[in-house]
């Protein structure tokens, strides 16, 4: 395949992605109302699960195919892309509110999860080397195993439950929005999930295609192209959500596709096949649980993400990418 067909795929994939995004936000967004079911709620579920589709595609047939290093780091740099350039773009779009769920129940479990998908994917390996910086990046550190992967999806399970059982406490009243029927809700939530996961598949492979003919790692693809093109969803979702001002949306929506992608994902693909670590994974998941550790100090701060703040975040992924593509 040729280099102009694949930037001519990646063109259409992103028009579809967007237009896909669009039509599946007004659908998650009538539905929450239609059932007076918040938009928290909904964002940390229906189109968190959506948006993280592409994920746990590319994770699995990694996983599958041997391809360790793009199923993991696939994982760590969409996580890494939604708190620093989705709620970083977001925020310089217009200051993302966040409410006291997200600060107090969400946030905490991403921390959570991070925490222990790094434990379970190294014995804290890491530390225990002389000079971690320094050693051997693409040596092996560890073995994400199907017990751990087990582990993972019972904490999803146990996650989606607590969900459920919140929603039910605490029904929204609801807003005056365009009246929509159920089924009308559903065909929109259908067709913008298939435009959202059929444009960033679009995406993901005509970008792989690109920087494979540039000489790009797995590890490095993983982490920076593939995690760019599966994040795509959450980015132009979250975006739309937050033009549209549904806020609760697009905040619910990047923190619900961080849990999904840590438990769910990374939990499904190690079951199937258990899926070997390397030092530069670890390296990333520090990073990440520190990058997680700055996020939540933001929204701490003003129970808000500013301007300031999202622009500080770009440019800390930025650097992240440098340092990655160097190493």
């Amino acid at each position: 395949m040729t280099m102009a067909l694949n930037i001519l795929i990646l063109i259409v994939g992103f028009a579809v992605l967007v237009k896909g995004a669009d039509i599946f936000v007004d659908g998650s967004a009538s539905l929450a109302r239609l059932f007076k079911i918040s938009g928290l709620i909904i964002g940390l579920t229906i189109v968190a699960l959506g948006t993280s589709a592409p994920e746990l595609a590319v994770s699995t047939t990694a996983a599958l195919s041997g391809s360790n290093e793009i199923a993991l780091s696939n994982v760590i740099g969409s996580n890494l892309f939604n708190l620093l350039v989705v709620l970083g773009i977001c925020a310089v779009i217009s200051p993302v509110p966040t409410g006291k769920d997200i600060i107090k129940r969400d946030y905490p479990i991403s921390l959570i999860a991070t925490v222990l998908v790094f434990i379970l994917a190294s014995g804290i390996k890491l530390f225990s080397c002389d000079n971690p910086i320094k050693v051997d990046v693409n040596a092996e550190a560890g073995k994400f195993t199907r017990i751990g992967g087990i582990i993972l999806l019972v904490c999803f399970v146990s996650y989606i439950v607590l969900l459920i059982i919140e929603a039910r406490k605490h029904p929204s009243e609801g807003e005056k929005i365009e009246e929509r029927s159920l089924g009308k809700c559903i065909l929109f939530i259908i067709i913008g999930l298939a435009m959202v996961i059929g444009g960033g598949q679009a995406v993901v492979y005509s970008s792989k295609a690109i920087a494979r003919d540039a000489g790009m790692s797995e590890t490095l693809i993983g982490l920076t192209v593939v995690a760019f093109g599966t994040s795509l969803p959450e980015l132009v979702t979250s975006i739309v959500a937050a033009r549209k001002n549904e806020t609760e949306l697009a905040v619910g929506n990047v923190i619900g596709s961080n849990i999904f992608n840590l438990l769910f994902i990374l939990g499904v693909s190690t079951t199937i096949h258990p899926i070997g670590v390397n030092y530069a994974s670890l390296q990333d998941m520090v990073v990440l649980f520190f990058v997680s550790i700055l996020t939540f100090l933001f929204l701490l701060r003003k129970k808000k993400l500013t301007r300031v703040e999202g622009v500080i975040m770009i440019l800390l992924y930025s650097a992240q990418v440098a340092f990655a593509i160097l190493r």
